[in-house]
């Protein structure tokens, strides 16, 4: 049987565990496809408060989480259908939490006109998207902070 996770909406208050919970996916998970001075430049993305306290204020964010209320994974979109990110604990990999969290922004995509959800997702998290029924529209090189990294221009049909 599936487990499903609970889920809300992320406030300002998450910021810290949101930063802790992306560095560390990065450093644990992304490290199999990229540098280690790539990793540590987009990790280094997440380090501002006020950038976080931005992306909250425009993106809607959804969190999983585990049975205490600790936020085990998190996916955000645009209103424009551009999924911005997603992000599972590297303890909580493989464990369903990313089809969950994707699945529910989808709907909540739906629910919002969206017909169409894009996003620019890593090397590693080609396959996943794929299996979800996300196609390569391009590759590309995209500057995280000082250096450019090989992502994928991804899209789905809702």
């Amino acid at each position: 049987m599936k487990t499903t996770y609970p889920t809300r909406t992320v406030t300002i208050n998450d910021i810290d565990e949101l930063r802790n919970l992306f560095r560390s996916t990065i450093q644990a998970v992304n490290i199999q496809n990229y540098t280690p001075a790539e990793i540590e430049d987009w990790a280094s993305c997440g380090d501002s408060t006020i950038h976080w306290k931005n992306l909250l204020s425009t993106l809607y964010f959804l969190a999983a989480l585990d049975s205490e209320g600790r936020i085990i994974g998190f996916a955000s979109i645009r209103a424009d259908g551009y999924l911005h990110s997603m992000f599972v604990h590297k303890d909580w990999q493989r464990k369903g939490i990313a089809s969950q969290l994707l699945s529910e922004i989808e709907a909540y995509a739906c629910r919002f006109g969206i017909t169409q959800i894009t996003s620019e997702v890593s090397i590693t998290a080609r396959p996943f998207f794929e299996k979800q029924g996300y196609s390569v529209e391009k590759s590309q090189k995209k500057r995280a902070k000082r250096l450019e990294m090989i992502n994928y221009v991804m899209k789905k049909e809702l």
